[in-house]
């Protein structure tokens, strides 16, 4: 069993920053390509970001440029690191491992964390 435990979303100011953080348990976290998808009330849980084992990375076209991902495999951590935030970023964020499959597919992932909320208002 592996459990994902996000941290680091809050309350933030239009153009500002958050850090979010995932934490994940078991021994081969640096095996796996770790995702970040995220909900707004209302819509679709969507794709955002993800980072395969060996670094790699992939955005979604609206967060490109201000979001980055990045993982500590010594930590068994994943980060997200959203800079000039906009309102319509308001979401709960998730992290996941990804098993299978299409990176921004929710489908591929098997795990996944139970979210933290980030409000971003003007």
């Amino acid at each position: 069993q592996v459990q994902l435990v996000e941290s680091g979303g809050g309350l933030v100011q239009a153009g500002g920053s958050l850090r979010l953080s995932c934490v994940a348990s078991g021994r081969t976290f640096s095996s796996y390509a770790m995702g970040w998808f995220r909900q707004a009330p209302g819509k679709e849980r969507e794709f955002v970001a993800a980072i395969g084992w060996s670094g790699d990375t992939y955005y979604a076209d609206s967060v490109k440029g201000r979001f980055t991902i990045s993982r500590d495999n010594a930590k068994n951590t994943v980060f997200l690191q959203m800079n000039s935030l906009k309102p319509e970023d308001t979401a709960v964020y998730y992290c996941a491992r990804r098993v299978r499959g299409a990176v921004v597919a929710g489908s591929s992932y098997d795990y996944w964390g139970q979210g933290t909320q980030v409000t971003v208002f003007t």
